[in-house]
């Protein structure tokens, strides 16, 4: 069998040169303004630290500038709020980022709908979820929004498949189970608590790895011939499926790293591209 990789990498980098020419574009018609994606950090968790440091690359990368902001692990929902609320009310920021994590006592979900909808490029606020449920007008979540462009650019066809999501968080399971749904796909959302978990996925065409434990869906779950998209990160380069025994036996896979992690920052930034063009008018 030839086996498919779908490398988000390489997929990200092509798409970073349409990225670049909407950019140079945009400065051009707007007499050299430049698109501004805020991306707001609170706390000090070295993992996030690095998250967003690599999406203010993936930002100059394609000639766009970002806001960084970074806030105390004290700070209050009050305080976060108003930040968010400045930056809807700031004509120049384009696009709005406030890194998963908060501290445990920031209520995270107010201030996620605090986001007002043409900044929402993360994808992260109810009313977006619900717009892009319904499919309507709505920035993509992500993480969801790049596996799916990437299984586009690799011709991967959706159309009356089974998937199974393993994983049921509102930024990453829930719209993947949806975005797959309106892709024609007949959709079992599972999570580490379903019962009978290896039988379901073992039906799958196509499986989402999206539970956030290392190496939790093992390779003897998973059907020959099915496409594989692991969405988990862990230390040592671990995602939430064992991958190494199907790479010989599967019709595609996500690598890990360098599959689903540079599709999600190229998505983010096409969403704050968007937002920008969507101020001309």
């Amino acid at each position: 069998m030839t086996v498919v990789v779908l490398d988000g990498k390489a997929t990200a980098i092509q798409r970073e040169l349409d990225l670049g020419a909407r950019v140079a574009n945009f400065k051009r018609v707007t007499g050299g303004r430049i698109p501004i994606l805020a991306t707001i950090l609170v706390g000090d968790d070295p993992a996030s630290a690095t998250y967003v440091k690599m999406k203010a690359n993936a930002c100059a990368r394609v000639g766009m500038d970002s806001l960084r902001i970074e806030l105390p692990a004290s700070t209050t929902t009050e305080d976060l709020l108003d930040q968010i609320h400045s930056l809807n009310g700031n004509p120049d920021v384009h696009g709005i980022l406030l890194q998963h994590p908060v501290p445990k006592h920031v209520d995270e979900r107010l201030c996620f709908d605090a986001i007002a909808r043409n900044k929402d490029v993360d994808g992260v606020t109810c009313l977006g979820f619900g717009r892009m449920t319904m499919g309507e007008c709505a920035y993509s979540s992500a993480t969801p929004g790049g596996i799916m462009q990437l299984l586009s650019a690799y011709g991967i066809e959706l159309r009356g498949k089974h998937a199974v999501v393993v994983g049921r968080s509102p930024i990453l399971g829930k719209p993947m189970a949806m975005m797959l749904l309106n892709a024609d796909c007949t959709v079992t959302i599972c999570h580490s608590h379903t019962a009978n978990l290896p039988d379901l996925v073992r039906q799958a065409d196509v499986v989402v790895g999206a539970v956030g434990k290392p190496a939790f869906i093992k390779a003897k779950w998973i059907k020959d011939g099915a496409v594989v998209v692991d969405a988990g990160y862990h230390p040592d380069g671990v995602g939430d499926i064992e991958l190494k025994p199907l790479a010989s036996r599967v019709a595609a896979y996500t690598p890990v790293p360098g599959g689903v992690g540079p599709m999600t920052i190229s998505t983010l930034i096409a969403n704050c591209v968007s937002s920008a063009e969507a101020t001309l008018g």
